[in-house]
């Protein structure tokens, strides 16, 4: 008689040897599909201007949102100078991995057209993510000092005094800078401008009373404008708004070229794998339609917006596209 079960023991012992190679196996299956899971570590999300500015005013809330919904860790890391060139081509040469992302500003298309040797292509080596907000415009305070109370008066005041007012920026081709240029191409008038390297910065020395007046976001100076402050005078953009419904804008006054639209938005490097950035922009999407995140950029002056990223590259170049053409009416030259 055939014994059975002992024709099968030396299979099934061969079987049971071979189990701790078999479970490594699978551990390490599963351990690369945790590893191709986006974000799997801490993600930095570089701003490349001062802390203290527009950006950090949302981009610090998002990145806690971001940080909440997708379990890991997004940082917010101040890389300024340059005019915020520094901090992007920190990007620019990042590992294409959706590590290292770039929280920036209107600035990334002006710069391109201000700067003549930029160590990056703001088009080639960067991918857009989502745009974040849209501004009603930069607003133009003055120092309570000045005497000036409307736009007529300041101009009056400003031919009157040429070359003796200075104007603040966040630096060369901010859109800070920008709107000053902008102004005095549309009326003729003469300002100092005074680069700085943040718009904090600029700020304090307006309310020091070292220059005499800036055009920043309103979600910055806003607060400061309601203590009183600072005095707005004027604001950038086609209509009015709501938190400043009292300050007319400059088209009002009969100077429409003074358009000053602000944006926030997300990059990230060229190369970046599509599905993370797809990831990236629907989480993006989904927190600016919660209602806090809403009422905490609508409280700051600003409009959500949280585009796709398809959505975003369409308004960069119409983007791209207006300031090409504003930068060459006020005659500015690259530097």
């Amino acid at each position: 008689m055939i014994n059975h079960s002992r024709k099968h023991a030396i299979p099934c012992r061969q079987w049971l040897t071979a189990l701790p190679a078999v479970a490594a196996l699978f551990g390490a299956a599963a351990h690369a599909q945790r590893a191709d899971e986006y974000p799997s570590r801490a993600v930095r999300v570089v701003i490349p201007f001062s802390p203290g500015g527009p950006p950090d005013v949302i981009g610090r809330p998002l990145l806690q949102k971001l940080s909440e919904s997708l379990h890991q860790s997004f940082v917010f890391d101040n890389r300024p100078g340059a005019s915020g060139t520094l901090g992007t081509e920190l990007v620019a040469k990042s590992p294409k991995d959706g590590y290292t992302l770039l929280y920036t500003t209107g600035s990334h298309n002006t710069n391109t057209l201000l700067i003549r040797k930029l160590p990056y292509d703001a088009r080639r080596d960067f991918m857009p993510i989502s745009q974040i907000t849209l501004s009603y415009g930069q607003v133009m305070v003055v120092h309570p000092s000045l005497p000036a109370k409307t736009l007529p008066a300041f101009i009056a005041l400003a031919r009157a005094r040429p070359g003796s007012l200075h104007f603040g920026s966040a630096g060369v081709g901010n859109i800070t800078h920008l709107s000053g240029e902008m102004l005095m191409a549309a009326t003729g008038i003469k300002l100092i401008h005074v680069p700085y390297k943040g718009a904090a910065i600029a700020q304090n020395d307006l309310l020091g009373g070292h220059i005499e007046l800036m055009f920043p976001s309103l979600s910055q100076i806003g607060p400061i404008i309601r203590a009183g402050k600072v005095r707005a005078i004027a604001l950038g953009g086609p209509i009015r708004a709501p938190l400043l419904p009292d300050v007319p804008t400059f088209a009002e006054h009969g100077h429409p070229q003074v358009d000053t639209p602000g944006w926030q938005a997300m990059w990230a490097p060229a190369g970046t794998p599509r599905e993370r950035i797809a990831r990236l922009s629907g989480e993006i999407v989904r927190i600016l339609k919660t209602p806090d995140m809403r009422k905490r950029i609508e409280d700051s002056g600003l409009r959500p917006i949280g585009s796709t990223a398809e959505e975003f590259s369409a308004f960069i170049e119409r983007d791209f596209a207006f300031f090409e053409k504003a930068i060459r009416a006020a005659k500015i030259e690259p530097q």
